[in-house]
């Protein structure tokens, strides 16, 4: 069986493109038998090429420049077809001369890789959280455009200082639904996204070297914020004339004594609610967030909101417990409420969830490990979080106290 392989390069001008004296100079390779050819994008004085030597004659400046170009780009053949030897790849004419040309290069960009990740998760990530990397998406690519003037960039061309650049741009940017830039936390979240996609890339070998590897993202620690029970009980307690107000203020409640987020509120169906181990009414199903089981027994004040709504025409209609509305709108409807209420928070539907957890039922003694179970947390890790607040209330709690036996001991003293 033949094995070795024949390999020559042969430097020549194109004389049938010759003009005012000159002509092309061009690059032949030869690899068993079979030829491709090159242009090296220079011309020669005919008078001055040496067909023999394969080189220009005589030892003058612009020779000596010439001779060492030929003598370098005959090295890069060299290279090259040891390169593909090496990979194990057919060595022949045309793969040396488009490892040469770099044309054996794939130059992915941006666009693929955001292409091919999103691709590769439908059905690995529920919606939402899909859904952000769309988000994530679509800030790239208002950012190329402002910033490079285009609609997509290789990946080959990311560094360090892209980075950065992105990060300047996410922090003073103000999305069209906001009135200001978005916090920190939110930006770091969209470089976290947009660097798992590139981390893809690398690991899909589509670029040779990670350029968020000197990158740290920042995350603020922020506190879960939550309603006291003197200011839950404000809102209970309020009735509106205003359909719409009411039903943000009933949902809100019904999310209070559920730990439920918006999103498995808005799709409670008739199926979601099943007698229990105790024979009691519970809902039992699935977070849409993670897909994790939720089996959480319906607290009476739950329980009434899901009959006071269950047959309402509009229920009726969404197949739902209770009526739709966008999350953009309730969250709007609930700073209304807190203005009529007078409470100062930034109320929100989340809040709800993190009231649950709080007020509800830490507060009121259920063990760590329940709240962790009715919260749908895969890691109790996640639910300690709602564990420091309450521990840090404790604390301010004590503080007071210790301040207002202090100023008593100091009274009784002084007399």
């Amino acid at each position: 069986m033949k094995t070795s392989t024949t390999f020559s390069i042969l430097f020549w001008l194109k004389l049938s493109k010759a003009k005012n004296g000159k002509a092309p100079l061009y690059a032949r390779i030869t690899v068993n038998g079979k030829r491709a050819e090159i242009s090296l994008k220079r011309k020669i004085k005919i008078e001055y090429w040496s067909s023999a030597k394969n080189k220009v004659k005589g030892t003058n400046q612009e020779a000596r420049i010439i001779n060492e170009f030929l003598d370098q780009v005959s090295s890069e053949f060299h290279k090259s077809k040891n390169e593909l030897k090496s990979e194990g790849k057919i060595i022949s004419a045309l793969t040396i001369k488009a490892r040469y040309l770099k044309e054996d290069e794939q130059n992915y960009s941006i666009n693929d890789i955001t292409k091919y990740h999103n691709e590769d998760m439908v059905g690995k990530l529920k919606w939402g959280t899909q859904k952000n990397y769309y988000t994530t998406q679509g800030y790239i690519t208002d950012f190329l455009l402002t910033k490079f003037k285009v609609t997509d960039m290789y990946l080959k061309q990311l560094d360090y200082n892209f980075i950065l650049k992105f990060e300047t741009y996410l922090r003073n940017h103000i999305p069209t639904d906001h009135q200001k830039p978005m916090g920190n936390n939110t930006v770091m979240k969209h470089i976290e996204r947009f660097r798992k996609m590139i981390t893809l890339a690398y690991k899909l070998e589509w670029i040779d070297r990670d350029p968020f590897i000197n990158f740290q993202s920042k995350f603020e620690k922020v506190e879960r914020g939550f309603l006291t029970e003197a200011e839950l009980m404000d809102i209970e307690d309020k009735n509106y004339s205003i359909e719409r107000l009411q039903l943000v203020k009933d949902l809100f409640v019904f999310a209070c004594y559920t730990g439920l987020s918006y999103i498995d509120v808005v799709n409670l169906t008739a199926n979601d609610i099943n007698h229990g181990i105790d024979g009691e009414l519970w809902l039992i199903m699935k977070r849409e967030k993670t897909n994790n089981a939720l089996r959480i027994p319906i607290l009476p004040k739950a329980l009434d909101l899901i009959n006071k709504y269950k047959e309402t025409a509009k229920s009726l209609a969404n197949g739902t417990i209770f009526p739709k509305m966008s999350n953009q709108k309730l969250n709007s409807y609930l700073k209304e409420i807190a203005d009529l209420c007078k409470i100062r928070k930034n109320l929100t539907f989340h809040l709800a969830r993190h009231t649950f957890a709080t007020t509800v039922t830490l507060s009121n003694g259920v063990p760590i490990e329940t709240v962790s179970k009715l919260l749908g947390h895969s890691r109790i890790s996640t639910t300690q979080i709602y564990a420091k607040v309450i521990e840090k209330k404790v604390s301010d709690d004590m503080n007071s106290l210790r301040q207002k036996i202090k100023i008593k001991d100091q009274i009784r003293e002084a007399r």
